[in-house]
């Protein structure tokens, strides 16, 4: 027996070979993984290939050589993008003389002319692989140069040239380059379409970020259907930039500051320019910051929030010290930020993305060179008009008040109920002093444990890992029940009793889900953990509060699409329905929770708009019409989990002709 399992072993590993090396070349890459380049294959990553060439032809713009933009949107679903910049090259390139400037960029990744700094001063394409990403996702794309008296067209197919390099006119007083395409349905599947609301949005703050640019928006009627209130055409030109972007962000908001902080400052060193728009609103829940590097949009801010963060904290707490206000060092920059309407603008050579998307600003430098540039301004602004500068500090010391008080009022409660309850200290619990929106998961082992605190909300989300097996409370006397260290620690985290001494009003969390790994092992902790809720606590399962998570078994991967299964039949129907049946699927199965990357296990299990939970009822024995079944469910719970053996090998005789499957 030992030989064969050796000899499999060996003829399973010799099956493993230099064949089984792929080389992907050209731009099959972006087509098997275009999550690596766009981030995905959703609606965001769909409406960025839009942004991919808009952006080139912005850079354009920028750097002076071009001053309109067009965006068309056509019924057949493509996109139509140009510009009068100075159009991409046509000559052949020096290192393939072969191909053509314009085919090298189209169609080679890491190619353009953003590294060396000359053609582009800054820019918000660095990567060189923005125009070639677009073309290898796209079903067709048609690229049109009009440079030096000529015009010059090129077609490709899925990033593949489908014509040469072909002249196609002369012309004497157009530039530019117009690229037209359609993403693949092969990639993004039938149901996505560019959206004219989200292209028009695009082409708007763009417009509003580069006040020298005047982009022209079409959109054919048939494309505007329901309620989308989105011009067929509309030219958009703001002379005033951030400014008019700021004061179309806030409409009706009541500000502190009537008259914004806006202006311009040049980078220290050459390296660039900063501009800035912002007010200070009466609500202080509607504060915002909406920021950009080189025209690129930063939803995830970066180092030139951070920088003007600083500037501004620095600066108010100058100001409050220079009036004599002993309260300066109290102020934070949440105090100064968080009822803020900020629109920034950083405009810099080189700067570090993180990921191609460009989501975040990460140059360590631009935290430095935006506080330098912008400090100087705002103190000077507040010097200048004293009435507006005081009315701010007032607005911020109110807010540093609010904030001193809730922060005690949190202290309070928190201390209270850690003298009350004395908190395990397993538990990494949420920040919300409140019970309402919050919940516990329950994890086996402190491996889980861990991928869960990663992977959770801290606000809402708290996380009581076990270890090992709870005591099952179905066959343990009393003195084992109270002396048990993972059954006293539930109790304490939920603070609310157990038994008849159980309080509804002081329980911490509004859900308590039970999640285990999705086998045997964990259908028995979580069966455990059922068995003491319904033994110690029934009143909670009775209102509601107790729920099963469902993690997923297995992971399935084909091409771009990845879907995730509970179970095997899950499995089969995927593989059935959404892999049609194909051959090379790529099937991981989960060894449990604590295997699973933090971002998996948010996106399946944890997170509230993705994942799938079961909630735990039970009938309640006071109603006189649920009394029958209470009395079942009371039975079936002590025939399975008390303490006489001979109960549960009877249920097992009786229903083991049902069983279709055992995992074993």
């Amino acid at each position: 027996m030992s030989d064969l399992f050796n000899k499999t072993i060996i003829e399973t590993v010799n099956e493993y070979s230099a064949k089984d090396i792929e080389i992907l070349e050209g731009l099959e890459p972006v087509r098997r993984r275009p999550g690596m380049y766009i981030g995905g294959t959703d609606e965001t990553s769909f409406h960025h290939l839009a942004a991919e060439i808009l952006d080139n032809a912005m850079d354009e713009a920028v750097a002076g050589f071009a001053s309109v933009i067009e965006m068309e949107m056509n019924a057949d679903g493509s996109l139509r993008i140009k510009d009068n910049g100075r159009g991409i090259p046509v000559d052949p390139h020096p290192k393939y003389p072969e191909k053509s400037a314009l085919e090298v960029i189209m169609t080679s990744l890491h190619s353009g002319g953003k590294f060396s700094g000359k053609a582009y001063t800054v820019s918000g394409g660095l990567h060189g692989v923005g125009m070639a990403v677009v073309n290898a996702l796209s079903s067709f794309m048609t690229v049109e140069v009009a440079r030096d008296k000529c015009v010059w067209m090129q077609q490709y197919s899925r990033g593949v040239p489908t014509t040469p390099l072909q002249k196609i006119g002369a012309v004497s007083n157009r530039r530019g380059t117009t690229v037209i395409f359609k993403p693949d349905t092969e990639i993004f599947g039938e149901r996505l379409r560019f959206k004219p609301s989200v292209l028009f949005r695009m082409a708007r703050s763009k417009a509003f970020l580069f006040k020298g640019v005047e982009v022209r928006w079409k959109c054919d009627p048939v494309l505007l259907t329901g309620e989308d209130k989105t011009p067929v055409e509309e030219t958009l030109k703001y002379p005033n930039g951030l400014e008019d972007f700021l004061k179309h962000r806030l409409k009706d908001e009541i500000c502190v500051t009537p008259k914004p902080f806006s202006g311009r400052a040049e980078l220290s060193g050459d390296r660039g320019h900063v501009e800035w728009a912002m007010t200070w609103l009466e609500d202080g829940d509607a504060g915002f910051i909406s920021s950009f590097c080189n025209t690129i949009s930063t939803p995830q801010g970066g180092t030139h929030e951070t920088g003007l963060k600083t500037a501004l904290t620095r600066s108010l707490r100058s100001y409050a010290e220079m009036v004599g206000n002993r309260k300066s060092a109290e102020i934070t920059t949440e105090d100064v930020i968080g009822s803020a309407g900020i629109m920034l603008s950083l405009f810099m050579k080189d700067p570090q993305f993180q990921g191609q998307t460009k989501e975040k600003l990460g140059s360590p430098e631009a935290s430095r060179l935006v506080d330098t540039a912008i400090k100087d301004q705002f103190d000077h602004w507040l010097s200048g008009d004293i009435k507006t500068a005081d009315a701010l500090l007032t607005h911020v010391l109110e807010r540093s008040a609010e904030r001193q008080r809730k922060k005690k009022q949190t202290e309070t409660a928190r201390a209270s109920a850690t003298k009350r309850l004395r908190l395990p200290g397993k538990l990494a619990d949420c920040s919300r002093t409140s019970s309402h929106g919050t919940e516990i998961f329950i994890v086996e082992g402190d491996s889980a444990g861990g991928s869960a605190k990663q992977a959770r909300n801290r606000e809402t989300q708290a996380i009581l890992p076990l270890r090992g097996k709870i005591l099952n409370v179905a066959s343990a006397s009393t003195d084992k029940i109270l002396a048990n260290e993972e059954i006293n620690n539930i109790t304490e985290a939920l603070g609310c009793g157990r038994k008849e001494n159980y309080d509804e009003n002081a329980l911490r969390y509004e859900k308590i889900i039970i999640m285990t790994d999705a086998d045997v092992d964990g259908a028995h902790i979580a069966s455990l953990l059922m068995t003491f809720f319904y033994r110690e606590m029934p009143k909670l399962i009775q209102k509601g509060h107790l729920y099963l998570a469902v993690p997923p078994l297995y992971r399935l991967a084909y091409g771009s699409k990845v879907f995730y299964a509970i179970d095997d039949e899950d499995k089969d129907r995927i593989i059935k329905k959404e892999f049609k049946n194909a051959q090379k699927i790529e099937i991981s199965r989960f060894k449990g929770l604590g295997e699973m990357p933090p971002s998996q296990l948010k996106e399946t299990t944890m997170a509230p708009e993705k994942r799938l939970l079961l909630r735990v009822l039970i009938p309640d024995p006071r109603r006189e019409e649920d009394q029958h079944e209470s009395q079942m469910t009371a039975e079936l719970v002590e025939q399975l989990m008390g303490s006489k053996p001979e109960l549960r090998f009877q249920y097992i005789q009786e229903h083991a002709k049902f069983v279709d499957d055992l995992d074993i």
